[in-house]
C-alpha cells in the first residue's frame, strides 16, 4: 500500500507534537550523533547527543493553538557518553568550554491544515525546514573567532510517525506513541571557536514521547532535578520576546563562557 497524502486538522498535529490538554506538559526526547562534514576530509564523529523538548499547547480559538516549549540538548563524549564540560578542538588544538543547548522559549502557533502521509495504521508528518536569517553575532568584532558568517543557514528535516487511530480517538488528548526522525545540517556552533573554517555539522537523531519527567533518561532527570528545574514543565503561557537559539544564548552568556562556567547555567523552577 502506498501512503496517501492527506490534509489533517491542526488538532491532529497538536495531539502529535504536544497535547490538547493545556494543563499538561509533554516531553519529547531524542538521541543521536553529530558529525563534522568538511570538504576533502573523511567524516569525523564529534559528539553524541541527548535532548528533550517540554511543551504545552494553549487553545486560542476553535481551531488554533499557541505552542510554547523549552529545549535541552547535551553534547556527549562519543566514546564514554559522558556530558562534556570542555572540548578539545581537533583542528585548532584549543580546549574550549561546551555550551549545551538550553533554549527557553521555543514557540509558535498551530492552525490550519497539516499534510501527512497516512499509511494504514501509521501516519507520518514530514517537515523540511530551511532557516535563513542574519547572524546576530556577525556585526560584533568580539565574536569574529566564533561565528563571523553574516547569514545563519541550516536545514532541519523532521519525520514524526504516530498511530493513525490515536489521531481520531476523541478520548485521547495526546498520541500514545511517537517515533521521531530528525536530521540537521548546520554551521559550526559558536562555542566551538571555528571561525570561518569551511565545513558543517551533520546531526542524525531518533526520538519518542515519554510519559513525564520520571521516564526521561537518567542524565536528563539528574540535570533537571539538580541544576535546571525550570525544565520540569513547559511555560504556563506564551513568553514575550523572540525564540532562544544557541547563537543568542552564546551572545547572552559570553562572559560566563569565557570564565569557563558549567553549562547550562542553573535555572530555578518556575513558580
Amino acid at each position: 500500500m502506498v501512503a496517501q497524502i492527506q490534509e489533517l486538522e491542526a488538532q491532529h498535529w497538536v495531539k502529535t507534537r504536544s497535547s490538547l490538554d493545556p494543563s499538561e506538559s509533554t516531553f519529547l526526547i531524542w538521541k543521536g550523533k553529530i558529525y563534522a562534514f568538511i570538504p576533502g576530509e573523511k567524516r569525523q564523529l564529534l559528539f553524541k547527543m541527548l535532548g528533550l523538548s517540554v511543551s504545552r499547547c494553549i487553545p486560542t480559538d476553535e481551531s488554533s493553538w499557541d505552542f510554547t516549549s523549552r529545549e535541552l540538548t547535551y553534547y556527549l563524549n562519543p566514546q564514554t557518553d559522558e556530558v562534556l564540560s570542555k572540548w578539545e578542538n581537533p583542528w585548532t588544538g584549543e580546549t574550549v568550554p561546551v555550551i549545551h543547548v538550553a533554549n527557553n522559549p521555543v514557540q509558535g502557533k498551530f492552525k490550519g491544515n497539516f499534510p501527512a502521509q497516512v499509511d494504514g495504521d501509521s501516519t507520518t508528518f514530514v517537515f523540511d525546514i530551511f532557516p535563513h536569517y542574519s547572524n546576530p553575532l556577525a556585526d560584533d568584532p568580539k565574536f569574529a573567532e566564533y561565528s563571523p558568517n553574516p547569514i545563519y543557514q541550516a536545514a532541519e528535516l523532521f519525520k514524526l510517525t504516530v498511530p493513525t487511530a490515536d489521531l481520531f480517538n476523541p478520548a485521547l488528548s495526546s498520541v500514545s506513541e511517537l517515533k521521531l526522525s530528525w536530521d540537521r545540517i548546520g554551521q559550526w556552533l559558536p562555542w566551538m571557536k571555528m571561525g570561518d573554517r569551511p565545513g558543517q555539522l551533520i546531526y542524525s537523531a531518533v526520538g519518542s514521547k515519554v510519559n513525564g519527567l520520571t521516564e526521561l533518561p537518567s542524565l536528563l532527570q539528574d540535570e533537571i532535578n539538580n541544576r535546571i528545574p525550570l525544565y520540569k514543565k513547559a511555560p504556563k503561557e506564551l513568553i514575550d520576546g523572540e525564540d532562544m537559539t544557541s547563537w543568542l544564548y552564546f551572545q547572552k552568556h559570553f562572559e560566563a563562557y569565557l570564565a569557563g562556567e558549567i553549562f547550562p547555567l542553573p535555572q530555578a523552577e518556575e513558580l
